[in-house]
């Protein structure tokens, strides 16, 4: 069964144009890949609400959501900057998931209990996020994502400022996530060998289209469009 339906999206900005069809089933991760300027981080905003579609529908669960405030839809987005509060613990930045005002009820403790464990935090709950590293603070970001208990989580690029290594084990801190809440999953990314290694499908965007959409090992390996082959070449090469 579909759970996310991207039916005909539009959005225009002076010239450029938008118009995008995605789907997704639940529990699916998404790699949406393709050159800067392509539309990807619109698209991302576009489905949480950032941005205001100018035709088409977003539905989740069959239901439309594209008239909703962002903080109505069951979207939850990461983004390049964590957004933690410097002056604030990993633990008050993880709980503002939960409320944002800090006014924490029994069970939002645990479920930030349960978001510490989940991203190996706990030892690291009472720091400030310029006393830990940029693999901590990232992980912090995903703690506070998971503290929303929405099931379409939206990471637009979160993990590019890191080291191979770290970036690696966050894909794989994703994709464990991803398993065992039950999350679908669209990840942006410039680095389509290394996010293949979780994702289902691989989605490819040029010109605020998507061009191919398929089962990931097999679109790498036999690109359609020039676009993409192109592309692919591109970033090995890099």
């Amino acid at each position: 069964m579909t759970f996310l339906k991207i039916d005909n999206l539009q959005f225009c900005l002076g010239d450029w144009q938008l118009q995008a069809c995605l789907q997704a089933k639940r529990g699916d991760c998404i790699a949406l890949i393709g050159p800067s300027g392509a539309g990807k981080s619109t698209l991302l905003s576009l489905i949480a609400g950032f941005e205001q579609p100018d035709g088409g529908r977003i539905l989740v669960q069959e239901q439309r959501i594209d008239a909703l405030a962002p903080a109505a839809r069951p979207v939850t987005m990461m983004f390049q900057e964590n957004n933690l509060f410097n002056h604030l613990t990993l633990y008050q930045n993880i709980a503002l998931g939960c409320h944002p005002g800090l006014k924490l009820t029994n069970d939002h403790c645990e479920l930030i209990e349960e978001a510490l464990n989940a991203t190996q935090l706990k030892s690291l709950r009472s720091r400030k996020p310029a006393d830990v590293s940029g693999g901590e603070r990232q992980r912090a970001a995903l703690a506070r994502c998971l503290c929303q208990k929405r099931p379409l989580l939206l990471l637009d690029e979160p993990f590019t400022g890191l080291d191979p290594r770290l970036r690696t084990e966050m894909h794989d801190l994703v994709d464990a996530l991803r398993k065992n809440h039950g999350l679908t999953v669209i990840v942006v990314s410039h680095l389509p060998q290394e996010v293949a290694r979780i994702a289902d499908t691989l989605a490819f965007m040029h010109n605020g289209k998507i061009q191919e959409h398929g089962p990931t090992d097999e679109t790498l390996a036999k690109p359609e469009s020039s676009e993409l082959k192109e592309y692919l070449h591109f970033t090995a090469a890099s």
